[in-house]
């Protein structure tokens, strides 16, 4: 394999990070041709002073400055905003972008990587729940590889490599219930950020940790999850499985399941993505049978967790529903981590929201973005109220 250039999209955050120590493991085989960074303007320096990319985009006003003057002189192009991401994602020398930014901020570069024909490795799943009908269209039109990145459809991706001709019966999403599994709605009253921060066997954001802890991040899954893999709603379950070892599932039409399994880590998704399809060896944790003696599974809860049951209505809603449960639960998370909001009413607000959002049944790219702002201000309202 001739050596890759790579974009990453979120280079600060958790899988950005890394994602860099993929590259950083196989030096002959990857390049980091783009960084970008929100507002942790440190890192990105460091980061970029390692890796000498060729631009570094930043898309808080603030630290725009900082990275600007403290990169004077390294040869690395400064950008600002979206429409950095933008310009970037086109350069000749990116062969995959890896999309690691958080929330429908990742829609717009994602689009125009399609359409620049970069293969895209996608780890921001609101792109998909917000508009991914428009998004597949565009893979097959532009003739690119749509590789994921979360850990979930990467074990789906895997499963079904080799499996071309042979049509899913059901796939099975695996959960791990987060901190609340097998609590009640009574028990949730009250709860505090730093619990729901607590996640029991992954390392991640803020933001994709509180969805985890409200099944949010498993509705996501579940819609991106059809866009993905072309799938009917009914073709896509979840399943509660506490230990994180299985990955996700796929049952065939003969009913042979294949699963894919691992410890809870991030780089081998990560890794497969940037490598697929070839598997590079690595000195990652292996996981061990004897230290798992015991592995469960359990249905989820959709009374306690609303909004797995949300999300599935949106999807079965079409149009763009998907779109407005993403603006709305970004604004509640938000709130929640700034406590503004308890952790059951943001089920709540979702719930409003969705029912105050005209809905759309065909949506263009401008519906979204519309859809998108239209939702954030009413949940905004709705907060305040």
């Amino acid at each position: 394999m001739s050596k890759k250039g790579i974009a990453i999209l979120g280079a600060t955050g958790s899988i950005g990070t890394q994602a860099l120590d993929v590259i950083r493991a196989f030096p002959n085989k990857f390049e980091a041709i783009v960084l970008t960074c929100g507002s942790n303007a440190e890192l990105l320096v460091k980061q970029a002073i390692e890796f000498k990319p060729r631009a570094v985009v930043v898309t808080d006003s603030n630290q725009f400055n900082y990275v600007q003057d403290t990169l004077k002189g390294q040869d690395i192009a400064v950008l600002y905003g979206e429409s950095g991401l933008v310009e970037v994602v086109q350069y000749e020398a990116v062969d995959v972008v890896l999309n690691a930014i958080v929330g429908s901020a990742g829609l717009k570069p994602t689009v125009k990587a399609i359409q620049s024909k970069k293969d895209i490795a996608l780890a921001n799943k609101e792109t998909l729940v917000v508009a991914g009908e428009l998004i597949m269209d565009l893979v097959q039109e532009y003739g690119v590889r749509m590789l994921p990145v979360d850990s979930e459809h990467s074990a789906i991706f895997q499963c079904l490599t080799g499996e071309d001709d042979n049509p899913i019966e059901k796939i099975y999403v695996t959960a791990s219930g987060g901190p609340f599994r097998g609590k009640k709605r009574e028990d949730l009253v009250g709860v505090t950020k730093a619990e729901a921060l607590k996640h029991p066997n992954w390392s991640m954001g803020a933001k994709i940790t509180i969805d985890s802890a409200s099944l949010m991040n498993k509705g996501l899954e579940v819609i991106e999850s059809k866009w993905l893999f072309n799938l009917s709603i009914d073709q896509v379950d979840v399943i509660v499985h506490p230990q994180s070892i299985v990955h996700s599932l796929v049952q065939f039409q003969d009913g042979s399941i294949k699963a894919q399994m691992g410890v809870p880590d991030m780089k081998l998704p990560i890794q497969y993505a940037l490598t697929y399809p070839a598997r590079f060896k690595n000195s990652f944790d292996r996981f061990n049978f004897m230290d798992y003696p015991m592995l469960s599974f359990e249905k989820p809860d959709m009374d306690t967790f609303k909004n797995l049951a949300l999300a599935y209505e949106s999807l079965r809603a079409g149009g763009n529903r998907s779109c407005i449960l993403n603006a709305a639960n970004e604004v509640v998370v938000d709130a929640f981590l700034k406590d503004k909001v308890g952790f059951l009413e943001m089920s709540d607000i979702i719930e409003q929201t969705l029912n105050k959002v005209d809905f759309i049944a065909a949506p263009t790219l401008e519906d979204y973005l519309e859809t998108d702002r239209v939702a954030r201000v009413i949940s905004k309202e709705i907060i305040k109220d």
